[in-house]
């Protein structure tokens, strides 16, 4: 009778302190939306100032303020936002690499800011030799 008395206290303590399943949650939506993450060009030409551009949205309920923009290495260069880009607006990212290093490359560009999580951004591409490139006139 103990036994059972024992197993009885037991199953109900365990329904009392069982948690509840947890809810998945929905993906957060960031809160800067970018239309690209990636942007990967072949064939550029030696000495270019080609620009990889990443456009983005402010989808938080404030102004977004980039605070940084952080590249993997010297050779890629980032112009952000000077000005807070306010809610539902677009900004812009530019992002510059030195076409005068041949063959191929990705460097990323790390976006940092006052509305959410930091955002990885990747350009990849492969720069032309100095003979390979179109004369430009």
């Amino acid at each position: 009778m103990k036994l059972f008395q024992l197993s009885f206290l037991l199953f109900f303590a365990q329904l009392a302190f069982a948690q509840a399943p947890a809810k998945a949650k929905s993906p957060a939506q960031p809160a800067l939306r970018f239309n690209l993450l990636e942007i990967e060009r072949q064939d550029i030409p030696y000495g270019s100032e080609d620009l990889f551009i990443f456009e983005f949205k402010n989808m938080s309920k404030k102004p977004a303020v980039i605070t940084n923009v952080q590249t993997s290495c010297g050779c890629t260069a980032a112009d952000r936002p000077e000005t807070p880009i306010r809610k539902g607006k677009k900004g812009v990212i530019k992002v510059h690499y030195d076409t005068k290093r041949v063959g191929a490359f990705t460097k990323t560009i790390t976006v940092f800011s006052n509305v959410g999580d930091p955002i990885v951004l990747t350009i990849k591409g492969t720069v032309l030799t100095p003979s390979d490139s179109p004369v430009i006139n």
